[in-house]
């Protein structure tokens, strides 16, 4: 991939008429942590797979012109920091977005963040912020004329700065997600010969509103350390501790799409409740008390629950039949009113995935 040119007097001329704005949206999952490398590639004989439905709880990325020589970034829930170019820190809590822009040697920009998702709420919001702004950078260089970045370049680019500033192994599915949108199954095959991801469509865009009536999605009301339970399961895996329940997990997984492709829900829910009843053999700290409440909850109720990314708080989703779903929320209100900020979040799916748009938009020549 050819990086865009994207420099400070490119980034004045076109924002002065207006801001860019790049959007995407968060996502649910099952079988995630084996969209790391340090997983699919041993355990590629299995075919291991993820599934991920995106929800239309979007992050918003504007660009604004800003002092030269400076890179400034505003975000919801983080004091905002500005930083010159060559001295942005990656170990910021911001430092993801400030990688995004060392990379395309922005400066002389305003990142104003905005997302619709509870902060760190295990949806994937920094993953999705960070495709988001490079999909707004790559803008500026296609209204200069040039060649666009295609989705797989934005989601793999995005994931490349992002386990590179993380230090740590990270997988790819909240980029795919964000860049993709809809209710996907993503396979990693872990072959130097084969794509490095293989898209396979569960549900139809026709059919995303009857499926959002088999869902449910809570937020715990406390934030999430993705990085604690995720170094865990990489540190027993890379121990050899736990190898067979990495197994099942695939195989739990591979049959949840199989379930999901035929809207045997009832199957689906036991095959998620499965696979969380392992995970939490390996990492019982994988569910919070809330989190407890909630998953045992919808095992009475006939549907499945489980975490969302890597869990340790943020957000359970639920599937099963839609009146299992419907009487589920009822109880899950009752059990979330008792934490201040934990409540019911739409469940929406997001039939695209990353949106670009430029306010009075100009050509620039």
């Amino acid at each position: 991939m050819k990086v865009p040119k994207v420099n400070e007097r490119n980034i004045n001329r076109i924002l002065k008429s207006g801001p860019i704005i790049a959007s995407a949206p968060c996502r649910v999952d099952m079988g995630g942590t084996l969209d790391i490398s340090t997983f699919y590639y041993p355990l590629r004989h299995l075919a291991p797979c993820t599934f991920n439905a995106a929800i239309d709880l979007r992050t918003e990325v504007k660009l604004f012109p800003y002092k030269k020589g400076i890179v400034k970034i505003s975000s919801q829930g983080f004091k905002s920091a500005e930083y010159p170019l060559d001295r942005v820190p990656f170990s910021h809590p911001l430092g993801l977005m400030f990688a995004v822009a060392a990379y395309f040697r922005a400066s002389g920009v305003h990142i104003d963040i905005h997302s619709t998702s509870p902060p760190r709420s295990a949806l994937g919001g920094s993953s999705v912020a960070a495709a988001a702004l490079i999909a707004a950078f790559t803008a500026i260089s296609r209204l200069k004329g040039e060649k666009p970045v295609s989705a797989r370049e934005t989601a793999i680019l995005a994931h490349a700065i992002e386990e590179n500033v993380a230090g740590v192994p990270c997988g790819i599915q909240d980029q795919l997600a964000a860049v993709y949108g809809g209710v996907n199954a993503w396979y990693w095959p872990g072959s130097i010969r084969d794509s490095r991801f293989r898209k396979k469509t569960i549900i139809q865009k026709r059919a995303h509103h009857q499926f959002e009536k088999h869902m449910a999605l809570a937020y715990c009301g406390i934030p999430h350390a993705s990085k604690n339970i995720n170094g865990q399961w990489v540190k027993q895996f890379l121990s050899g501790k736990y190898r067979e329940e990495w197994v099942k997990i695939v195989d739990c997984c591979k049959k949840f799409i199989e379930a999901l492709s035929v809207l045997n829900y009832k199957e689906a829910s036991e095959l998620m409740n499965r696979e969380l009843a392992i995970r939490r053999k390996m990492t019982p700290e994988v569910l919070d008390s809330m989190g407890k409440k909630l998953v045992n909850s919808a095992a009475r109720h006939s549907c499945g629950a489980r975490f969302t990314g890597a869990g340790g708080g943020g957000c359970i989703w639920a599937v099963g039949e839609s009146t299992d779903i419907t009487d589920l929320k009822e109880v899950w209100r009752r059990i979330l009113s008792k934490r201040k900020g934990a409540r019911l979040l739409d469940v929406n799916i997001a039939h695209e995935g990353i949106r670009v748009e430029k306010k009075n938009m100009i050509r620039d020549k």
